[in-house]
């Protein structure tokens, strides 16, 4: 984790070095977040059902209409201003946030208003979710090490809900979302074949060199 002050890659606090390369890159979509991280939907509907109880209550009082009036303003007033802030939410942390997955690592631009950077490499990765919702948009959340100590309240809302031990990164309500999980499934693939490789390579190369005095000894 780190903060920036220069993008010289859009996503990225620097250039890649060589032999890394940007598969993907995408953003939250924003009425996908504010849904299901501010919960708008779920708010809208409570203040909808206290206007109707409102309505009820006070018509079986016998107020006038003018009375009921007066009561339901504050309510729609209340609800307006709850969903107003909670969607401006929901739009400011979709518009500041980008991820990118190259093919050693994913990236997660974060904060609104402080940005940061999470580096989370392949090596860190021990396995990845799929959640894909009706409209296409989905969650990607990322099991890491234990070694990488990530902080939930941080990275809120590009966290998977209700994990905090250990906390989980998450790709967050992201555009076709099976498809990014694909990108990302054949990207941590051909890193653990490369990491694979380069390990047997380096062992055969290890036995095949003997140390002299082995040489001396064996002849």
């Amino acid at each position: 984790m780190r903060e920036y002050d220069f993008e010289p890659i859009p996503g990225l606090p620097e250039r890649l070095p060589p032999g890394e390369e940007v598969l993907w890159q995408g953003a939250p979509s924003w009425k996908s977040l504010t849904r299901r991280a501010f919960h708008v939907r779920k708010v809208a509907i409570y203040f909808g059902v206290l206007a109707v109880l409102a309505v009820l209550v006070d018509a079986s009082d016998g107020l006038t209409l003018i009375s009921l009036v007066q009561g339901l303003t504050w309510i729609l007033f209340l609800a307006a201003l709850s969903v107003g802030a909670l969607t401006w939410l929901g739009w400011s942390m979709a518009r500041s946030s980008l991820y990118t997955i190259t093919n050693k690592r994913v990236v997660m631009r974060i904060g609104a208003a402080l940005p940061m950077m999470m580096n989370l490499p392949f090596k860190q990765v021990r396995a990845a979710d799929l959640r894909v919702y009706e409209d296409g948009t989905g969650d990607i959340p990322l099991l890491l090490d234990p070694s990488a100590k990530l902080s939930y309240l941080i990275f809120w809302p590009h966290v998977r809900p209700w994990h905090f031990t250990p906390v989980q990164p998450m790709l967050r309500s992201i555009p076709d979302a099976a498809k990014v999980a694909g990108i990302l499934a054949d990207a941590l693939q051909d890193y653990l074949e490369s990491e694979t490789t380069a390990r047997l390579s380096g062992n055969a190369a290890t036995n095949d060199t003997v140390p002299a005095s082995a040489t001396e000894t064996l002849a």
